[in-house]
């Protein structure tokens, strides 16, 4: 997010349409695709394609949503931007909350998918040695090159693909001894599970961030948000398809990094220990980036007064180290007391209000009434897929959310209503 106070530096228009489709696809195939479909099938059971299909719904209703407010406000923040824009500074901050917030719980799914496949036996333990080596990093001023990037993208979609080529042509042999199904899911289930999957899908976020960066962004940012997340729906797609078809949703809702025990049980076993490998690199970089993304939003909320001051130092190195540290810390303390379901469900509550704003935003545009269709389905399909995810995740992100909303309330009048104000 762009600060707005102080710095009148600009960035450079650099990235064309291929550079900012990397991006989404590089946000979009890290920890996700490699955890989600397990939590969603728990949920959704035989619906998980249907549940695929309402998260693909929700997420291309927000993709259209930001990329037309991407288009107006060219310029980085996302939603906080198009809610204090749009809808006035409280929702502005609300919505800049809400990406702090859960963005942070993905830092910790990702942490936690680096150990559910290089270390399953002591996860939480790797989890916490991967966020300070992070932590690290970023301290140095060290960032994830697009290059890099790139290849990290290059790599998981060969390797999902190759994953599914084996499933399907070499499955597993007929599992047995599996947890029977209390009962059947219905559409509730399916919603729930949506939940989980547009957790692996949100990262179309990071394209509409680029305003500032891309060249011709009314054309090029639209394009790259539709493109990159066309890809990703085709990726889960035929991964949510080779499970369906071969170990099924009561052994895949079992699992804990289920792409790698699925390979393992496949007719080319050797495949297992190589998506583990694949799963740690991609979610590890993934892990890198997105610290570096939510501390640079906390550095921006906090020099725009909707955080405290001194998260907005920055060293001599041109790092913000107390807002990098204090990221680390609370992903840290959540890697320690939550496992990975858990994170990814507060996650999902607090990145869908995110986007429910977004859409909130999007329908304050001109425009005829079938292009004002779409937001309303955004904002009604964030609205009903948070509230359906499992009680414990929607009771904690509403606490979490309301909290950041009173903050950002009382900073609002009080800077309004104080004596230097006007």
């Amino acid at each position: 997010m762009a600060a707005t106070g102080g710095h009148d530096q600009t960035l450079r228009r650099s990235l064309g349409l291929g550079d900012a489709v990397v991006v989404g696809l590089a946000a979009m195939l890290g920890a996700g695709v490699f955890v989600a479909f397990a939590p969603a099938a728990r949920a959704a059971g035989d619906l998980l394609l249907v549940a695929l299909a309402i998260a693909v719904l929700v997420a291309g209703a927000n993709a259209h949503s930001s990329a037309r407010l991407a288009a107006r406000y060219p310029t980085s923040g996302g939603a906080y931007v198009y809610g204090r824009e749009r809808l006035g500074v409280p929702w502005g901050h609300l919505a800049g909350w809400a990406f702090i917030t859960g963005k942070t719980a993905s830092c910790a799914a990702m942490a936690l998918t680096v150990g559910a496949y290089l270390m399953p036996d002591q996860q939480a333990v790797l989890a916490v040695l991967v966020v300070l080596a992070v932590l690290a990093l970023n301290l140095a001023g060290v960032q994830r090159s697009a290059r890099a990037a790139a290849a990290v993208v290059a790599l998981v979609l060969v390797a999902l693909l190759g994953f599914v080529a084996v499933m399907l042509a070499s499955p597993p042999a007929i599992l047995s001894d599996l947890p029977a199904r209390e009962s059947e899911p219905g559409l509730l289930g399916a919603v729930q599970g949506a939940g989980f999957l547009f957790f692996a899908m949100a990262g179309y976020a990071r394209v509409a961030t680029l305003g500032e960066e891309v060249r011709d962004p009314e054309r090029t940012l639209p394009r790259a948000i539709a493109l990159s997340l066309g890809v990703v729906t085709v990726v889960y797609l035929l991964v949510a398809s080779a499970f369906l078809f071969t170990v099924g949703p009561d052994w895949l809702s079992a699992r804990v990094s289920p792409v790698a025990e699925a390979a393992e049980i496949s007719g080319l076993p050797w495949l297992g220990p190589v998506m583990r490998v694949v799963a740690g690199i991609a979610a590890g970089g993934a892990l890198l980036a997105l610290l570096l993304g939510v501390s640079r939003t906390v550095l921006a909320m906090a020099r725009d007064h909707h955080l405290p001051r001194g998260l907005a130092l920055v060293d001599a190195k041109g790092v913000p180290a107390r807002a990098e540290i204090t990221v680390a810390v609370v992903v840290l303390l959540l890697v320690v007391l939550f496992d990975v379901r858990a994170v990814i469900g507060f996650s999902s509550v607090c990145v869908l209000t995110y986007y429910a704003i977004a859409n909130a935003s999007a329908l304050t545009l001109p425009g005829s009434a079938a292009v004002r269709v779409v937001p309303v389905v955004g904002l009604v399909g964030c609205v009903v897929v948070a509230l359906c995810l499992p009680v414990q995740s929607v009771v904690v992100g509403a606490a979490v959310l309301a909290v950041g909303a009173a903050v950002g309330w009382f900073r609002h009048v009080a800077r309004h209503d104080g004596p230097d104000a006007g």
